[in-house]
């Protein structure tokens, strides 16, 4: 499956869900800066209504896990943060395949 195959399919279940109601600019023309392409929208969109793919979610909490794991000084709170980053790292590799195989079907 393409990219935009699943950006549609996730646009499509955040307005079921009622996410994209009342968003800024509902009802104006779309901002097509950046690449303009319709992936690039449709994920700018989702990312306005807060509704990212858990993909993208999980590659952000990885980043924010690291960037607290370098300020840590204590051996226990290291051990604990390093913990929370493996399984964060692990969360995101299983999403990753899955959207792999996904895509491959």
């Amino acid at each position: 499956m393409k990219w935009s195959e699943l950006a549609e399919r996730q646009i499509l279940k955040a307005q079921a869900e009622g996410q994209l109601d009342n968003l800024k600019g509902a009802g104006q023309p779309l901002d097509l800066s950046g690449d303009g392409s319709m992936e690039a929208v449709g994920f700018r969109i989702m990312a306005e209504a807060g509704a990212l793919p858990r993909e993208v979610a999980l590659r952000k909490a990885v980043e924010d896990q690291t960037r607290a794991l370098q300020s840590l000084t204590d051996a226990e709170e290291i051990r604990q943060a390093r913990a929370h980053l493996a399984d964060l790292q692990l969360r995101l590799d299983i999403e990753s395949e899955a959207r792999r195989r996904f895509q491959g079907n």
